[in-house]
């Protein structure tokens, strides 16, 4: 998501003051500076007094000159909070917590699958792709096409997703299950998963 105009405007504002204090501080006059950067004392003076807005240009270039790393004069905003505060949700009895923020690309969730009978009868589904799982706890029962493969706890398996495919829980015990697949594979899976 860009950066809202206002924000931006008010972050340039600040460049002004903090150029000037760097520059005393250093204990360097505009005509210093000019000899080092190539930059014009007038166009120095209009940047440090804000009437000028600086370009990437003159900053990397007074960067350099005062030795500082160029976010210590655009004094840039705090990156967002980094970890991902998203609700878990429920379909045909499992239930998913997304990991990742980004709805498109690779995709990640803690999936919990309900025990289950074992005369119940498994749906598979096919799409272009490859799923990475890895099992946290229980035992997932892994169908691909007509392969059946019981992951236990601390195991992880990869597959192409053309081949038919279901992951449910291999006994009447819930399964918990890291997955990451593809936006595309995302809403194959969702729609697909039987409990």
């Amino acid at each position: 998501m860009p950066m809202p105009q206002a924000q931006v405007g008010e972050v340039l504002a600040l460049v002004a003051p903090r150029l000037r204090e760097l520059r005393q501080r250093r204990g360097r006059t505009l005509a210093d500076v000019t000899r080092d950067t190539g930059i014009s004392t007038s166009t120095l003076s209009r940047l440090e007094s804000g009437l000028r807005r600086p370009t990437i240009d003159l900053l990397l270039q007074l960067a350099h000159t005062y030795d500082v790393p160029l976010d210590d004069l655009v004094a840039a905003p705090a990156a967002k909070d980094p970890r991902v505060r998203s609700r878990a949700f429920r379909h045909h009895g499992a239930t998913y917590l997304p990991l990742t923020r980004r709805a498109e690309g690779l995709q990640a969730y803690k999936i919990v699958l309900p025990g289950r009978r074992h005369d119940r009868v498994v749906t598979q589904g096919a799409h272009d792709g490859y799923d990475w799982v890895y099992v946290l706890s229980g035992h997932l029962l892994l169908a691909l096409g007509e392969e059946r493969v019981v992951l236990e706890s601390g195991e992880a398996a990869e597959f192409d997703t053309t081949v038919p495919h279901a992951m449910v829980s291999a006994d009447r015990y819930p399964c918990e299950l890291l997955c990451l697949v593809s936006s595309q594979g995302e809403r194959v899976h969702i729609r697909n998963v039987q409990p």
